[in-house]
C-alpha cells in the first residue's frame, strides 16, 4: 500500500535573551499542523556544514517574528530607535534562506521574516517606525494584546500572489510591529501596503513559494479562513508529490 507523506517544514526557533532559552508561539506550529504539514524547530546554533546535513530533510521553512535585525546587516547604523537585536537569529536565517533560494525551496516569512527576506535581498528598513516613516495616516501597527483581532486595513495588488488567493483588494489584519521595510529588496514584488502605504506584504517572483508577511496570520488563523488560506498555500507549495509518497 502507498502512504502519503506530510511536508517537513523547518521552524526558525524564537530566543529569549532574558531567560537565555529557545521557545515557540504555539500558533505557528499549530497553524502548519492545521494545514497538513510536520513543523520541525531547528537549533538557533548550528554550523554550515551541519545545516547542510540535514537542510534536504526539509520541504520548506518558516521565518517567524522576533527580535530586530542588526541594522549592519543593511549597511545602516544603529539608532537609539533599534530595538534588541539576537546575531544568533540573523546568521541562522541567513543561512536557511541562501541555501532556500538555491534550492528554490518555499519560504514563509512572518513579521520579522519580511523583513529578514527584504534584507537579504539588499532592502533597508525602517528602525522604528512612529520615528522614522512619515504618513499622513497614524496606523496602529504595535498592537496590544489581544492578537487575535484585526487594528487596520491593507491594499492588496492587483494579480498578485495574494489577490489569487484572496480574491479582493482589501483586508483588515492584525499588526504587532516597530520596524517595517524602507527600501525594497532586489527582485522582489510587492503584494500588499497598509493604509498608510508601508509595505506588508511581498514576493520572489519565478520561484516556487517565497511570501513575506508583516502581519500575524499565526494569531488569528483560527478566526479568519483568509489567514488559514496562507498556511494552507505555503504547506502546498511544500508538498511535492514525488518526494511525499512513500511505499510501505
Amino acid at each position: 500500500m502507498s502512504m502519503k507523506r506530510k511536508p517537513l517544514i523547518a521552524v526558525v526557533p524564537l530566543y529569549d535573551s532574558a531567560k537565555d532559552s529557545l521557545w515557540m508561539l504555539p500558533g505557528y506550529l499549530d497553524g502548519l499542523t492545521a494545514a497538513g504539514a510536520i513543523p520541525i524547530i531547528l537549533p538557533l546554533h548550528i554550523q554550515e556544514e551541519d545545516y547542510c546535513q540535514i537542510k534536504d530533510s526539509f520541504n520548506g521553512y518558516l521565518l517567524t517574528g522576533g527580535h530586530d535585525i542588526n541594522p549592519a546587516l543593511y549597511n545602516a547604523s544603529r539608532t537609539d530607535f533599534c530595538g534588541d537585536c539576537c546575531d544568533a537569529r540573523d546568521r541562522l536565517e541567513s543561512l536557511v534562506y541562501k541555501y532556500a533560494f538555491a534550492d528554490d525551496r518555499p519560504v514563509l516569512g512572518i513579521c520579522r521574516g519580511i523583513q529578514l527576506i527584504n534584507v537579504l535581498m539588499g532592502g533597508t528598513l525602517y528602525q522604528d517606525i512612529p520615528n522614522e516613516f512619515a504618513s499622513d495616516i497614524h496606523l496602529e501597527h504595535h498592537m496590544q494584546a489581544p492578537y487575535d483581532r484585526t487594528v487596520h486595513g491593507i491594499h492588496i495588488v492587483h494579480a498578485s500572489p495574494l489577490e489569487q488567493l484572496w480574491h479582493k483588494r482589501t483586508k483588515q489584519v492584525n499588526s504587532y510591529h516597530h520596524q517595517g521595510i524602507r527600501t525594497l529588496g532586489n527582485d522582489l514584488e510587492i503584494m500588499a501596503n497598509a493604509d498608510d502605504g508601508l509595505i506588508e506584504g511581498i514576493y520572489v517572483p519565478d520561484h516556487r513559494f517565497i511570501w513575506g508577511i508583516q502581519w500575524h496570520p499565526e494569531f488569528i488563523y483560527q478566526k479568519d479562513t483568509d489567514q488559514n488560506r496562507i498556511f494552507q498555500k505555503f504547506v502546498e507549495a511544500c508538498t511535492d508529490e514525488n518526494n511525499l509518497i512513500q511505499t510501505i
